[in-house]
């Protein structure tokens, strides 16, 4: 028995059926939502998330370079372009009003040395915008602070959960009443 991808209902026989661009194996009922696909000969050894023409065996040699490949051992996370950038603190706000109180400017003056407008100045020391990466560097250059609090600081992985090692909405969320 096969789940339809759309409904999670059991079925004997999906039909494949592209739904917006993807291609879907859903119950009858859910098959009108989308228009039917008309499946290749099964003597053809290609899946639909192959990458490679070739249809020969699976044991070829680009399958040695091939380590970050989708269907590992699952052992590690998938790094992402956000690893690899530094996190802004959050109390960046205080940090700039102190500094610039500390050195005795006032917005305006502030926004002149760093040749942006006071308008900035004023939502970055309420906390309404977040500095750009160029700002931030400014920021950081002139007033000698740090607004960075390093990449990846706690993006460990999560302790909770259910005694299965699943997790759930509610392992997450936290409610807000």
């Amino acid at each position: 028995m096969v789940q339809c991808e759309m409904c999670g209902a059991n079925v004997s026989s999906p039909k494949t059926v592209k739904v917006e661009g993807a291609e879907l194996d859903v119950c009858d009922d859910c098959a009108d939502f989308g228009t039917e696909v008309k499946t290749q000969d099964s003597s053809s050894t290609s899946t639909k998330y192959s990458t490679s023409s070739s249809s020969g065996g699976s044991s070829g040699g680009d399958s040695s370079g091939s380590s970050s490949s989708g269907g590992g051992g699952g052992q590690r996370r998938r790094s992402d372009m956000f690893d690899d950038m530094d996190e802004i603190v959050t109390d960046y706000d205080e940090r700039i009003r102190q500094s610039r109180e500390d050195r005795d400017l006032s917005q305006s003056d502030l926004a002149n040395e760093l040749n942006e407008k006071a308008s900035l100045i004023r939502k970055l020391e309420r906390g309404d915008t977040l500095p750009s990466d160029d700002v931030q560097s400014k920021l950081e250059k002139f007033l000698e602070i740090s607004l960075s609090g390093g990449a990846g600081g706690d993006d460990e992985e999560w302790s909770g959960g259910s005694s299965t090692g699943e997790y759930t909405l509610g392992d997450v969320v936290k409610r807000k009443d």
